[in-house]
């Protein structure tokens, strides 16, 4: 099936243009008109003539799709998004998946039916195909997770290179026994997260223990049972570094509950900046990601999506930190952010 961004690629231009030529609009100069049409010609596309014209109706009304409300990660993305959305008179609906992928499907289906104007997806797990063919048609943004190689405009930090960072902090104390606690593995930001704890323990001549990946879903309860794992060893690692604030939190329970001291007997580093982590004893070292700027950013896409606007820049990646505190065992003051 030929696509719009089929034609904008052939044509040079962008799917927004194509757009422009296909409605008829006068703003769009008769040179570029004529390479679209040509393009266009070439390829044998056939508008989506019924999509195109629901398009022109609004409902000042958009979606954000959520993996799993429960996260607090997603609490200060979605107030980023709400507080672009409100400005311009929009309301957010929020759609709550469960990770569960014909959820999702179910909500990119109220685009369609026009009962939204657009859709922020803050989970990329259906079929890359499936979300570039709805994302062709219709706008929508991915925030957080992302699709490799996509064109969809998108928001989300260098997962590998913060990864790096957080534990290049930990062997920088002095850590050779580094345990890692990944997100589900079908999902690119843990395989991301995964290549950048590779990346730094090869830089540093350390050789990687099978034993000390486990593969967790990004709950507490999750990090709390790899964390067991990893005290179950022979030799259990001297410092752990888990994929989401909230698996550190249940890995320094874990190592509570089993009489040892953090970061004592085990130094831990988090992922995400949620505020728990700031509240538990001791406070997680983590790294932060802009969760407010993620939404905030990632709606304004939206907008420009919605109103026909060209991008200056579809792919935005946005800086992290490292927050030091308690948990790693670091002797510096409290919240020191290294960069």
């Amino acid at each position: 099936m030929v696509r719009i961004t089929d034609v904008a690629d052939l044509a040079k231009v962008s799917p927004a243009t194509v757009s422009r030529v296909l409605s008829n609009e006068v703003k769009v100069s008769s040179e570029t008109k004529k390479k679209v049409l040509d393009a266009i010609e070439k390829l044998n596309y056939r508008p989506n003539v019924l999509a195109r014209q629901l398009r022109r109706m609004e409902t000042k009304t958009i979606m954000v799709i959520v993996p799993d409300i429960t996260n607090p990660f997603f609490s200060k993305v979605l107030k980023g998004i709400e507080s672009v959305a409100r400005k311009k008179g929009y309301k957010v609906l929020l759609g709550n998946t469960d990770n569960d992928i014909g959820r999702e499907k179910e909500y990119l289906e109220l685009l369609h039916h026009k009962q939204i104007d657009g859709t922020i997806l803050l989970t990329a797990r259906m079929e890359g195909k499936y979300i570039t063919e709805w994302a062709d048609q219709y706008p929508v943004v991915l925030a957080c997770e992302y699709l490799e190689g996509s064109l969809i405009p998108t928001v989300s930090i260098d997962n590998v290179s913060a990864s790096r960072k957080a534990t290049e902090h930990l062997i920088k104390l002095g850590h050779r026994c580094i345990g890692f606690i990944s997100g589900p593995m079908n999902i690119i930001l843990s395989k991301d997260r995964l290549k950048g704890y590779h990346q730094a323990l090869a830089q540093n001549e350390i050789e990687v223990e099978p034993l000390l990946i486990q593969e967790g879903d990004y709950s507490s309860k999750s990090g709390f049972n790899m964390m067991l794992k990893f005290l179950a060893l022979e030799n259990p690692p001297t410092a752990v570094f888990a994929s989401s604030d909230e698996m550190a939190i249940g890995a320094l329970k874990a190592v509570k509950i089993n009489g040892f001291h953090v970061p004592g007997d085990i130094s831990i580093v988090g992922f995400d900046g949620i505020t728990l982590g700031e509240i538990v004893e001791p406070a997680i070292t983590t790294i932060v990601q802009p969760m407010y700027q993620i939404g905030y950013k990632a709606m304004e896409l939206l907008l420009n999506l919605i109103e026909d606007r060209e991008l200056p820049k579809k792919q935005l990646m946005l800086a992290d930190k490292l927050i030091i505190r308690e948990s790693c065992g670091a002797k510096m003051i409290r919240d020191t952010i290294v960069f």
